[in-house]
């Protein structure tokens, strides 16, 4: 049964407030449990809504939906919760008119007390959405309050009771702890000041106390500003930090006094592309002790001095060479863009299949150099980076330099490595993904070499993209976003069809097992799982499904994009269908049919529906055995498809091999 530690209730508010805030104590406020999944219901004391996954064996899940809200101006979404089990609390956004929720905030902690949820909202063009709390199976969960306010989820005047969800952590010294008072103007003494603030007192000399505040969930850049004051003149040094998601630090400002004569203003320009907690921490540094108090944390998305650089867009640093060489650079001969017909003896490109990509032959480069340089664009200094680029190897005879990636000052300047190949892929292409930070300005640099004429061969490089952070923040089952499968946690919210299908699709990573048909590789990072049809099991004319769950119609157009494989002199066919909720038949979308190269190809189709319906992939086995048919990277965006579906079945008399320049 779900164990509570019916703590005393958290009281949340720094504003009015808003529509879809509810206590729970007084009723359900029109939250409503979606009638396809498992009840959440009321406690026996009625103080919270639960979900104890002891009674609802065999649920797939539990949906908690919100009543219908609007979203003017940022906001800050706090829900109260409590979880045990193995499972997940997941917590989205429902924008009218969209098939699939918005992702905001995941969990997989369990907890044996009571823990806070901090969301910022951004405010958009939606005319209206709603809240969802979905609880995985093997969980329970209790939930007693959400609240939405205005502002920001980071500012705080400390007058709330679970204070703004800032935490300190636990210390056998000195901690922050909450004041009487907190009216910042004027000189007055403590004791005559009225409100709340925190403060962080020490009479035991050398300690270190901090606050934290909740992490940001979305990206933020403005102005921090903030009131302190410090009692006494002391050897107490206070600043203030950001840290990452995986605990690293950086500074971001210090307090240049140590003593102030009453409440002072501090303002400093901060940013935060990817997730971050705010850290004040005072250090009492002498025996003689100190006090250093804080109050008035607020934000401002105008940054606070006019001389600020404007936060970088990374995404400069974004190629797939579809129209170009986009802001990378060859130096002298090298690299050249190049595009292959999709066949049964060379790759196509990563992003297609039938595009185009980056690729440097180290054999035609006069000696003794046998080495080409491709710059990318100039990245700002003291920024934490995420490169991600796919590349695949053929000819070398020694992987040792094939392809090595380097930050550089500039061109012709100090050079470090941040990557190597280590092994040759093998007729695939391969997902790196490389964190790098440098002090400096700097540029990415891709080098091919070779030591001599018999060990080179030639690379190629596609889909380079770039964000801030940490790429290891970046990945993981709980970030997928909704609509979106790789296959590598599983298949999803997709079945198979048992019922009417005389074969299966199967999970699997690496070839497949009957040899010329199937990829070598799955297309997410060519090291992880897809699906497939395994043609030997089956006759010719058998079919296979993988169907959807079902999915909310809407008024406006869906686009579904997946990667396709088709290699093998027996393939069949493979088809999209619609089906509609209550109907037997099937709506045609998509189909090819026959063998189509030894490439991963990009399949888009756009269709609408207005009803409940699913989305089936159904593979037919062709007339031998090499008919095995595979997908991956399934993704389902609203509106129409940008790009058109150009990929008919190609015919291998000519031109096979044929690289266009």
């Amino acid at each position: 049964m779900l164990l509570l530690f019916l703590l005393t209730p958290l009281v949340l508010t720094t504003g009015e407030p808003l529509s879809g805030s509810c206590s729970f104590a007084q009723g359900t406020c029109g939250y409503t449990s979606d009638p396809a999944f498992a009840e959440w219901t009321r406690s026996a004391d009625g103080h919270f809504l639960i979900i104890d996954h002891t009674l609802t064996e065999g649920v797939e899940k539990a949906v908690l939906v919100s009543p219908e809200l609007e979203l003017l101006e940022w906001s800050c979404l706090r829900v109260v919760y409590q979880i045990t089990g193995s499972g997940s609390l997941w917590l989205y956004q429902r924008p009218e008119g969209h098939n699939f929720d918005t992702r905001l905030w995941a969990t997989d902690a369990p907890s044996d007390s009571w823990l806070t949820a901090s969301v910022d909202l951004r405010n958009s063009s939606v005319s209206s959405y709603a809240i969802t709390l979905t609880l995985t199976p093997n969980s329970s969960v209790a939930i007693i309050k959400v609240d939405i306010v205005p502002g920001y989820c980071i500012e705080c005047g400390f007058e709330e009771s679970n204070l703004c969800a800032y935490s300190t952590p636990w210390s056998t010294g000195v901690s922050w702890y909450v004041g009487g008072s907190s009216a910042h103007s004027g000189d007055a003494t403590w004791s005559n000041e009225t409100g709340r603030y925190m403060y962080a007192d020490s009479v035991f000399g050398k300690e270190v106390a901090k606050l934290v505040s909740p992490m940001t969930t979305t990206p933020l850049a403005g102005c921090l500003s903030f009131y302190y004051r410090s009692d006494q003149e002391s050897n107490c040094f206070f600043n203030v930090l950001t840290r990452d998601q995986l605990g690293q630090y950086r500074d971001i400002w210090r307090a240049e006094i140590n003593r102030t004569s009453g409440w002072t203003l501090a303002q400093v320009d901060f940013r935060a592309p990817y997730p971050l907690e705010v850290v004040f921490e005072v250090a009492f540094n002498s025996h003689v002790g100190g006090r250093m108090a804080l109050d008035d944390i607020s934000f401002s998305p105008q940054f606070c001095y006019s001389e600020t650089e404007v936060t970088f867009d990374p995404s400069v640093a974004n190629c797939d060479f579809e129209e170009g060489l986009c802001s990378y650079k060859p130096e002298q001969a090298g690299w050249s863009r190049v595009s292959v017909k999709p066949n049964i003896f060379r790759l196509g490109d990563h992003t297609t299949g039938s595009g185009s990509f980056l690729m440097a032959n180290t054999r035609l480069i006069p000696p003794p150099a046998y080495m080409s340089l491709l710059y990318g664009p100039s990245l700002p200094g003291n920024l934490t980076y995420c490169l991600r680029f796919y590349y695949t190897l053929s000819g070398f005879t020694r992987t040792d330099h094939a392809l090595t990636v380097y930050s550089s000052d500039h061109i012709g300047g100090a050079e470090e490595e941040i990557w190597t190949v280590t092994e040759s892929t093998r007729n695939v292409w391969t997902e790196v993904h490389v964190t790098f930070q440098r002090r400096q300005a700097a540029k990415v640099l891709f080098v091919s070499m070779c030591s001599n004429y018999r060990d080179c061969g030639s690379v190629g490089l596609d889909d380079i993209s770039m964000s801030l952070g940490d790429c290891r923040l970046t990945a993981g089952p709980l970030l997928s976003a909704p609509g979106t499968c790789t296959f590598e946690m599983g298949i999803c919210e997709f079945s198979q069809d048992k019922d009417n299908d005389s074969g299966k699709w199967v999970l699997t990573r690496g070839p497949t097992p009957t040899s010329y048909t199937g990829p070598m590789g799955d297309h997410t990072t060519g090291t992880g799982h897809y699906m497939y049809l395994e043609a030997s099991q089956m006759r010719q004319g058998h079919r296979a499904r993988l169907v959807s769950n079902k999915q909310r119609g809407s008024g406006s157009p869906q686009c579904l994009h997946f990667h396709y494989h088709m290699y093998g002199s027996g393939t069949g066919e493979l088809r999209v269908l619609l089906q509609l909720d209550g109907e037997e038949s099937y709506v045609l979308l998509w189909s090819r049919h026959g063998e189509q190269g030894i490439s991963w190809m990009k399949g888009s189709v756009s269709y609408q529906s207005d009803r409940q319906h699913q989305i089936v992939f159904e593979a037919i086995r062709g007339t031998s055995v090499r008919s095995d048919i595979a997908i991956d990277d399934i993704v389902f965006k609203k509106g129409s498809c940008q790009e058109v579906d150009t990929n008919p079945y190609y015919s291998f008399s000519e031109n096979v091999n044929k690289i266009e320049y």
